[in-house]
């Protein structure tokens, strides 16, 4: 299964995506998570049903100081290799 969502709120610059990676690369997924321009950070996420729902309880905690407003589910992406999960530019 795949996951590939935008989250929304406080989430740059409060070690949101190093907070992304760590959870993922613990769940043993793979994927990647980037900020974008707009202030949302990205995230693609690959791995089992149960693995990604833990990955979003992640996000929706966060790491201390981000405040997360909504997850907003993107189109699923064809190819997500990268393994281990990394943090994308």
């Amino acid at each position: 299964m795949r996951l590939h969502v935008l989250v929304r709120g406080r989430v740059q610059g409060v070690g949101f995506r190093w907070h992304v990676r760590e959870a993922a690369r613990r769940l043993g997924l793979a994927g990647w998570v980037r900020n974008r321009p707009d202030g949302t950070v990205e995230v693609a996420a690959e791995g089992s049903d149960e693995l990604l729902q833990l990955l979003q309880n992640e996000l929706w905690k966060g790491p201390p100081g981000a405040v997360v407003a909504s997850l907003d589910e993107l189109d699923p992406l064809d190819e997500l290799h990268d393994h281990p999960f990394a943090i994308m530019r």
